[in-house]
């Protein structure tokens, strides 16, 4: 599962420090999407994220929890094999089969890797445009299709699903260059949880045995 985590956080490692805008509409339900996540202080989402590359025969479905403080770098992400923390200055990723946590500096440039995106992926380096409305029962879903200004990024094209009443992202699908498609689906969204700060943190006094690799 090492490799799906590592797809989990592709989601934001192909953004750029250009910012465009190519369709008003798309841009309009965007910049409600962004004003609205942003209003909030730590929102927890249950998920589940799928890589799925047919021609290859892989298909690996992970289910994860999110907890991500809006307007900051500071996450946790607890999966099945293995859990991410970021505090906003350092980030671990604990490997729980190999009872090892690795630390490293959370990287604050435009390419940074950082799960803690994944509501706000569009804000920068992509072109956008509104491609219609789906109706999924009793919710209606509009559709907005990214691409990159940088061609030569792996990931070809996003796809978001946006919930219309609530103003959320619902539904993250990528497509990469190598035939891999990576979604992100939003099962709960629940905003304002009343979480304490050391969630966004590893401690090793918690994890006893657990090994820990000091990358800084």
């Amino acid at each position: 599962m090492k490799k799906l985590i590592s797809a989990l956080m592709v989601v934001v490692a192909f953004t750029t420090s250009t910012y465009a805008q190519t369709d008003a509409k798309a841009k309009a339900i965007l910049a409600d999407v962004s004003k609205k996540y942003k209003s909030y202080n730590i929102v927890k989402t249950d998920f589940t994220f799928t890589l799925d590359n047919p021609k290859a025969k892989v298909k690996e479905t992970q289910q994860g929890t999110l907890y991500v403080k809006a307007n900051s770098n500071k996450y946790k992400v607890a999966m099945t094999n293995q859990e991410l923390f970021s505090d906003g200055k350092s980030q671990w990723t604990y490997l729980k089969k190999d009872k090892e946590v690795q630390v490293s500096n959370v990287d604050n440039s435009g390419d940074a890797i950082n799960p803690a995106k994944i509501f706000t992926v569009y804000e920068k380096g992509f072109k956008y445009i509104y491609t219609g409305e789906e109706k999924v029962g009793s919710k209606t879903y509009q559709m907005i299709d990214l691409t990159p200004v940088d061609a030569k990024k792996s990931i070809f094209k996003v796809r978001l699903s946006i919930d219309k009443a609530a103003k959320q992202i619902a539904n993250v699908v990528l497509f990469d260059k190598n035939g891999n498609k990576y979604t992100y689906n939003v099962k709960t969204f629940s905003p304002n949880v009343n979480v304490p700060e050391t969630t966004f943190a590893f401690d090793a006094k918690k994890y006893p045995g657990v090994e820990v690799v000091d990358l800084r």
